[in-house]
């Protein structure tokens, strides 16, 4: 009897072991098994998310004001940003002075009136001779100044015109104390009018041997040609002056980098649809970034106004939720 007790004891421990290491054997797979299919069905709606992209007509992306590029090689630039004014070309411009003093009988010619050399710009008569003479201009240019008005008294102390030619101007940058070292007579500088247009690439023509006591700062000055007029005498421009620069096979606009869920995305375009690629980047300049992986030469890219696309995504993704 009592060894009957006993192996059924024995029976009930072991049933119960088994029972027990079954129960925790099988409740976290059960768990890990809902775990994993719903990663994996995140990760599955994700892929088909990137796969479908986000689809935009050419009117749209007009309308949107996204700019396409296609990505390709570029000269990446270590620069030095500098601050400046545009100044006429003290070479090319000329103060008009009356000959005799007198009285201002006929205006001819205005401030942004263009004169050719010889135009008559005033008609003044002598005091002396109580005769006419004419104020000419001694140059082909524009009337930048003019200190006369008919009826007034002028006199050879005064100029009564200023007369400069703006096919080229003087861009004056100031160089800071511990930049100074750095500039160099025929550096290559991009100048920024602020006009929206282009960058406009010179070089230095001169870097002044002496500083200003009130801004602790030189001069360097390029000349620029300047026959469509963009640059206007009295305003600031910016600049970059290049240091050093290395091309790189493969390179977007800066403007074209997106973060999405802490990754580096570019929207690369295929027929209508716009596809965040993971992408790479290595060196980087104000203007572009260098992409080691992710985009292809030849790849069309949102270059500008890409948040749009970011923005569009995100949409999707909430509707999805």
């Amino acid at each position: 009897m009592m060894s009957r007790v006993i192996r059924y004891l024995s029976f009930a421990l072991v049933a119960a072991a088994l029972i027990f290491g079954g129960y925790r054997m099988l409740t976290p797979a059960s768990t890990n098994t809902v775990t994993n299919e719903k990663a994996e069905k995140a990760e599955s709606a994700e892929k088909e998310e990137r796969s479908e992209g986000i689809t935009l007509s050419d009117a749209k992306v007009a309308a949107a004001g996204i700019e396409l590029a296609t990505a390709s090689s570029a000269v990446l630039r270590d620069s030095l940003l500098l601050n400046g004014g545009v100044q006429p070309n003290q070479e090319s411009l000329v103060q008009v002075t009356p000959r005799f003093p007198g009285i201002v009988r006929d205006v001819r010619k205005r401030i942004g009136d263009h004169v050719q050399k010889g135009d008559v710009l005033a008609v003044v008569e002598s005091n002396q001779s109580l005769t006419p003479y004419e104020l000419k201009a001694p140059l082909a240019g524009t009337v930048i100044d003019r200190q006369t008005a008919l009826g007034e008294y002028v006199s050879e102390q005064k100029p009564a015109f200023v007369v400069a030619d703006l096919s080229t101007v003087w861009i004056d940058l100031s160089v800071y104390r511990r930049d100074l070292a750095r500039v160099h007579t025929g550096d290559q500088v991009f100048i920024d009018p602020g006009d929206g247009g282009a960058p406009i690439e010179t070089r230095i023509a001169y870097l002044s041997p002496v500083g200003s006591t009130e801004t602790q700062s030189a001069l360097a000055r390029a000349i620029v040609p300047n026959q469509d007029q963009r640059l206007r005498p009295g305003l600031f421009v910016t600049a970059r002056l290049t240091l050093s620069e290395r091309k790189v096979a493969v390179a977007v606009k800066s403007s074209a980098l997106q973060t999405v869920e802490n990754r580096a995305v570019v929207f690369v375009r295929s027929g209508d649809k716009f596809e965040p690629r993971d992408v790479e980047i290595g060196e980087r300049d104000p203007q572009f970034a260098e992409i080691t992986f992710g985009v292809l030469e030849g790849d069309i890219y949102a270059a500008r106004n890409s948040f749009i696309l970011k923005s569009e995504m995100g949409k999707g993704a909430a509707d999805n939720d």
